[in-house]
């Protein structure tokens, strides 16, 4: 089943094009990196499928259905910043998250904290940036989501934070969602990933499985990024 679907796909903001005639397929059961420059449009592509932007032209659909109320129940997103209440503790968030999301996994996200034996007492400004981006992603994955969004979610922390984050994205989805990683550290993704997407300018320039970039370029997805945009802006 195809989870995400754009066809012409198009966002300006005035007189600048965020998105060009994005046309992409998200299967359900599969890890997708959306891999691109700064500016290449992959947070507004992750705002569409919220609906926190709507498009210029083309149509987006999630599951069959158009971005909206609907879909908000079966789409679970991770900013990329801050956006718990700075006051509240792991106890208050997760009683906010049941108050929000049928789907919310109570017991999985009190397994998750406690694994990192974090303090349920401790307000989120007493936290540390790494253990806040922790959090942030425990909460977004103890939903039982169709697709997860997730943007940029291992920015800003240390590799030992990165690699338990990528097994929380690992242990904690269902094999018929999909996740949609954005992100600038594809060498610290690539191995969880089933397919990329590269964005430029609005535009995507390759969509493949993983598996199939490496054998066809002879590199590792990282190496043929890094040369695909070098040859790009030269």
């Amino acid at each position: 089943m195809n989870v995400l679907e754009c066809r012409n796909l198009t966002k300006n903001y005035g007189s600048k094009t965020a998105l060009d005639s994005v046309n992409i397929t998200l299967e359900s059961g599969r890890i997708t990196g959306l891999l691109g420059p700064n500016g290449s449009g992959k947070t507004t592509l992750i705002k569409l499928a919220c609906r926190l932007l709507v498009p210029t032209q083309g149509d987006i659909s999630i599951c069959g259905s158009q971005p909206g109320v609907e879909t908000k129940k079966i789409v679970s997103y991770l900013p990329d910043r801050n956006y718990l209440p700075e006051w509240m503790n792991c106890r208050d968030l997760i009683y906010l998250y049941e108050d929000f999301y049928e789907d919310f996994d109570t017991q999985r996200a009190v397994d998750m904290i406690r694994s990192l034996d974090i303090d349920h007492k401790i307000p989120m400004k007493k936290m540390s940036k790494g253990t806040k981006e922790k959090l942030q992603l425990i909460l977004t994955m103890s939903r039982r989501a169709k697709l997860y969004l997730l943007d940029e979610p291992i920015a800003g922390v240390d590799p030992a934070a990165r690699d338990y984050i990528l097994h929380t994205i690992l242990s904690n989805y269902d094999e018929d969602a999909s996740i949609l990683i954005s992100t600038h550290l594809i060498a610290d993704v690539e191995s969880v990933l089933d397919e990329a997407i590269f964005l430029k300018d609005g535009k995507v320039i390759l969509q493949d499985s993983v598996d199939s970039i490496r054998e066809k370029s002879g590199k590792s997805l990282d190496e043929h990024f890094r040369e695909v945009f070098r040859c790009w802006e030269s």
